[in-house]
């Protein structure tokens, strides 16, 4: 039986969500070559789970690169990036790949990244067993980030959250959906999430982004985000959580007005980037929930939930 990483709520915390208490998960230096690993996906996978890691070399090369664990919390992480043959197109050009998510759709494991392909946009690739990767065409044009797809499709068609942006340290940013036919060609472009005023909540005023993969929940999907305000010190990213409708995921029902998870430990504080927690994966068991998330763009860390106290949460306490 798969092992689930948890840790009970710590006594005297009143807080929704919980860090846990030996992070990071996963260091900055755990491979021959990182200077930093974060903002990474995994999946539940055979009898352990596997994932895909962002690791910045020591020449800081983005890239993404293949792992596996038994608990989810012990990794192996390979030193070599992965290798992508062509999937549904030989234009599998990247001058670099980073921020993953990976989703399990039909009969495969769908990776979705940030793909540099003349500025960041949506890059798409799929693998059966995490050995041999195909990458396929790129979603949409530069400049885009945070490619999230849900994990079923909606009327036949695949459905993907992003962040159109620019070439830059976007000081801008709403979240769109979007919807594909076949992986290869995508449409209908939708505004689903916008900033929110700073007046009402100011940690997500300057712009926001789809996290992790949305699992369905008696609410409809549960969807972690992160959101970013510009301070005098620069951006300082933090975690809230949305409720989309089942059936329609364009309708936003509730979505956090405090923040689940803000900058607060030194790993998160202090790091390449300072002040930064970026929600990248969630795995589930039961009503508990584990959420994976990049600390300071140097380190992995990990939260945990009650799911049932999350949805009340952010039902009673939404924009």
């Amino acid at each position: 039986m798969r092992q689930f990483p948890w840790e009970e709520r710590p006594e005297g915390c009143t807080d929704v969500m919980w860090r846990y208490s030996k992070n990071p998960v996963i260091g900055r230096y755990q491979t021959k070559v990182s200077n930093s690993i974060f903002n990474s996906a995994l999946v539940p996978f055979g009898e352990g789970y596997a994932g895909v890691f962002r690791c910045d070399n020591k020449a800081v090369q983005m890239n993404i690169y293949v792992g596996f664990s038994k608990d989810g919390i012990n990794w192996d992480i390979a030193d070599e990036p992965i290798c992508f043959e062509a999937g549904n197109t030989q234009m599998i050009e990247s001058e670099y790949k980073y921020d993953p998510r990976v989703t399990w759709i039909d009969d495969r494991y769908w990776i979705t990244w940030c793909n540099g392909y003349n500025g960041p946009t949506i890059g798409i690739g799929y693998t059966f067993d995490f050995k041999k990767f195909y990458q396929c065409e790129n979603a949409f044009l530069p400049f885009n980030r945070n490619g999230v797809l849900f994990p079923q499709k909606f009327n036949g068609r695949f459905a993907m959250m992003s962040r159109p942006s620019d070439n830059g340290h976007t000081p801008f940013g709403d979240i769109f959906i979007s919807y594909s036919p076949d992986m290869k060609y995508w449409g209908e472009h939708r505004c689903l999430m916008k900033v929110a005023p700073f007046t009402e909540s100011a940690w997500q005023c300057t712009k926001i982004g789809a996290g992790s993969v949305p699992f369905l929940t008696e609410e409809g999907w549960l969807m972690f985000y992160h959101g970013v305000i510009n301070t005098c010190r620069g951006y300082r990213y933090s975690m809230g959580a949305a409720i989309l409708d089942r059936d329609n995921p364009e309708k936003v029902l509730y979505r956090t007005k405090p923040y689940l998870l803000a900058p607060a430990e030194d790993y998160e504080l202090t790091g390449d980037v300072p002040c930064v927690v970026f929600p990248c994966a969630a795995i589930t068991e039961g009503d508990k929930v584990a959420v994976y998330y990049g600390a300071a763009d140097t380190v992995v860390g990990m939260a945990f939930g009650r799911i049932s106290e999350i949805l009340e949460f952010v039902k009673n306490n939404s924009l």
